[in-house]
């Protein structure tokens, strides 16, 4: 049983996706439709999904006809190529959308703002989710942060802030606390974690508990989840 849970907390959205289905984001293929909606993706568009993974971003991007490629680490859909958000394999100003759902908080973010910029067209979009905290976050422990793409987080402010920095110009911030709310539930209403966990003592009882504690998070609005438009300068 330790072994199954050394596995989980290794790589937690592999376990999730055993267990749940369709994108494991908050608001699903409908909060990335409405991204792409204002962030101006139609027929023709040219957009490049940054940590495409499954290829659910490329899909709703490809019904409405713009010219979607996917780059992912490990490329596990069709129309996906190896690469990486900080050395992106596109030539500069080839893109008029770059689009990152729950990528940036896990990359070095200057590097990777940069490289979105570069590969952008004058007046092209960027098109962000991601996790925030306000303050220090959760206090649960490392193993739990990493996993969960916290530790790598930062405010919505600091998001905002770094964006100005790398020259684009932010054009609209939008929360998504109740999508947030709503994935939790509906992890919670699939997985058994007092049943699970119970099974293995202490460790398991210190689980629990920085699950119960980034639950409150998230009740509380410490953590959240946001999403960014803004514009490459022309």
């Amino acid at each position: 049983m330790n072994g199954l849970l050394d596995a989980a907390l290794a790589n937690p959205w592999a376990t999730l996706d055993t267990m749940l289905d369709g994108p494991l984001h908050p608001g699903g293929t409908d909060a990335t439709a409405r991204l792409l909606d204002r962030a101006g993706v139609r027929a023709g568009t040219r957009l490049l999904d940054v940590g495409c993974g499954a290829g659910d971003a490329l899909s709703v991007a490809r019904d409405r006809g713009a010219d979607a490629v996917g780059i992912d680490r490990s490329p596990a859909t069709e129309g996906a190529i190896r690469g990486d958000a900080t050395a992106l394999p596109v030539r500069a100003g080839s893109v008029d959308v770059v689009l990152a759902e729950c990528v940036l908080c896990l990359t070095d973010l200057p590097a990777a703002l940069a490289e979105a910029r570069r590969v952008l067209v004058a007046g092209g979009r960027l098109a962000v989710s991601d996790v925030v905290v306000d303050d220090e976050g959760p206090d649960v422990p490392d193993a739990v942060a990493d996993a969960l793409c916290l530790s790598g987080a930062r405010s919505s402010d600091r998001l905002r802030d770094r964006l100005s920095t790398a020259g684009f110009e932010v054009r609209e911030t939008r929360d998504h606390h109740d999508d947030l709310l709503a994935m939790r539930d509906r992890v919670t209403g699939r997985v058994d974690y007092e049943g699970l966990l119970g099974l293995l003592g202490d460790r398991g009882r210190r689980a629990l508990d920085a699950i119960e504690t980034l639950e409150a998070a998230v009740e509380d609005g410490e953590v959240r989840y946001v999403s960014v438009v803004a514009v490459a300068p022309e």
